[in-house]
């Protein structure tokens, strides 16, 4: 079978055996009353990477934005959220929103959208919080976050980042040789900004393959975070093991990652490459998540089914109005998956579909 529905884009994947062994593999006490042994050494390490002045592990991005949107709250602010932000920060904001933080949606990528909405509330006396994604996996694109914080800071404002996608691909001064940059930092890197009026919030379950989130960010903001978090209170930290998953992760990132992101667009480029040589095309750029351009008389349900049947495990993706189907791509792909992955998919439209689909593959 081949398997294209994972997100682990570098290929990390932390088998047991390989990762330094633990004693116990939770403390038993939630994370208010310590953190446990290598969080911290952790915590610094993808500060650094990120180019934060200080960072925190928790359990998840949805303890990190639950966390952060309650402390946010407190403030004279409205939100501005990107109409493209992912789920987790929204359900964060929603947190916001019921304890009565103004919050605005501006269209998707567009700083002139954005500029109207903060200029708005700032007339009343409310600081803006603007809140997006690094990446959007929809449309491609980064995030133009040069602009959102330009005009977050214009009003002594903030800007809230989730890099869950970014971080582990993006890094800085990107070139033809390695399109994706160097270091693996994300969209602060990617883009050398910095500040502490920037908050980044991410998961590591993506590149890095490590179930576990960082909050970074400015000493101080980091020390008020601990200070008046509250799900520390309730819940565990994370465990033993998913800290020394994130320390091989980054130490692999340190002397393998940039390789490894050289290979993910290689793989990239060929899947992208072998499908226009079939007349055929998708969405994504130099994202992991390729989604295939609609086939006229094509069924993306029917499509998803007769892949399976071929040996072919892709993803049915659901927010299109048809349906869509979508090819994880990572560095752990053979150059002969791809091969194999794109002439099963033009034998699944060989019959039985549209003559217009066929007529595509020929």
């Amino acid at each position: 079978m081949l398997d294209f529905t994972s997100a682990l884009y570098l290929g990390l994947r932390h088998p047991s055996r390989s990762l330094r062994p633990w004693g116990s593999l939770s403390t038993g006490r939630p994370a208010v009353l310590g953190a446990p042994s290598g969080a911290g050494g952790v915590a610094a390490k993808l500060a650094a990477l990120i180019g934060c002045e200080s960072a925190v592990l928790l359990p998840s991005t949805l303890h990190l934005f639950w966390d952060l949107f309650g402390l946010l709250a407190q403030e004279r602010i409205a939100i501005h959220m990107d109409k493209g932000a992912y789920a987790i920060s929204r359900w964060g904001v929603e947190r916001a929103a019921a304890r009565g933080v103004p919050v605005r949606q501006f269209r998707h990528h567009d700083p002139e959208s954005l500029s109207a909405s903060v200029r708005r509330d700032a007339a009343r006396g409310l600081r803006p919080v603007v809140v997006a994604d690094g990446f959007c996996p929809s449309c491609g694109n980064l995030a133009p976050l040069p602009d959102y914080l330009e005009i977050a800071r214009d009003y002594d404002g903030l800007l809230v980042l989730d890099d869950t996608q970014t971080l582990g691909i993006q890094g800085h001064t990107p070139s033809w040789e390695a399109p994706y940059g160097y270091g693996g930092g994300g969209s602060l890197r990617r883009f050398g900004i910095s500040g502490a009026d920037v908050l980044l919030g991410s998961s590591l379950a993506k590149s890095f393959g490590v179930p576990v989130a960082v909050l970074a960010g400015s000493a101080l903001w980091l020390e008020r975070f601990d200070k008046h978090s509250a799900t520390p209170t309730h819940c565990s930290p994370p465990s033993a093991a998913v800290i020394h998953a994130a320390e091989q992760a980054l130490e692999i990132n340190a002397s393998h990652g940039d390789a490894l992101r050289r290979t993910l667009a290689q793989r990239i480029n060929q899947f992208r490459s072998r499908l226009r040589q079939r007349g055929f095309s998708a969405h994504g750029k130099l994202f992991p998540l390729q989604t295939l351009a609609a086939v006229e008389g094509a069924s993306a349900s029917e499509l998803y089914r007769r892949l399976l049947d071929r040996g072919v495990r892709s993803v049915l993706l659901h927010g299109h109005s048809k349906g869509a189907i979508g090819f994880l791509i990572t560095a752990s792909h053979r150059a002969e998956d791809i091969d194999r992955a794109v002439e099963r998919l033009a034998a699944s439209l060989s019959r039985g579909f549209h003559p217009s689909a066929m007529r595509q593959f020929r």
